[in-house]
């Protein structure tokens, strides 16, 4: 059974909604800081023809979301499900980016803790693609338990293929570390 990849999801911190048209100019003001995609595999994402072509590949991934800060209403970041596969039992979690000024606060780990406690109610395993250059992402993603398993060339819609690095967590993985 295909999971449902754009349901309201939410906790103390943040509301994840599924993006929609109307989304663009709130989004775009998260997105307009050339630091929040410095280490990106495209820097040049702040840029407003840029992002919407970024933009317009999430709302065509039919899985992304806008992140809401919960106690102010602002619109923060996007981030995505996609690449859905049945027989793995496996899905990614990628595209994910939030303005600068909410790095370092706990707001990345609580978006993944709750895609993920969603998600694992569906599949058993879930990717990561996170550029090679982008060290801040890489170090975020382990502090939620993925490891590294390999790298790839990806191709992100509408921009040229980029060497990404692949972390995976199993299900089983993280019903461990919620315990913890």
């Amino acid at each position: 059974m295909q999971p449902d990849i754009q349901p309201i999801l939410e906790n103390k911190k943040v509301i994840l909604y599924p993006l929609a048209e109307r989304d663009f100019d709130d989004l775009y003001r998260a997105a307009s800081d050339p630091a929040v995609w410095e280490q990106h595999p495209n820097p040049d994402r702040w840029r407003s023809e840029v992002f919407r072509t970024y933009f317009n590949g999430a709302l065509e991934s039919k899985g992304a979301f806008k992140i809401v800060n919960k106690t102010s209403g602002e619109v923060i970041g996007s981030t995505r499900y996609y690449g859905y596969n049945e027989a793995e039992s496996s899905i990614l979690i990628g595209y994910t980016f939030l303005a600068a000024r909410y790095w370092g606060k706990g707001y990345n780990h609580a978006i993944k803790h709750s895609m993920l406690d969603y998600i694992f109610r569906f599949v058993s395993k879930v990717y990561f693609h996170i550029g090679a250059k982008n060290i801040r992402s890489q170090i975020a993603i382990s502090r939620i338990g993925a490891e590294k398993c390999g790298e790839l060339d990806v191709n992100y819609y509408g921009e040229e293929s980029r060497l990404n690095f692949v972390y995976e967590i199993s299900q089983g993985k993280w019903e461990k570390l919620k315990r913890h």
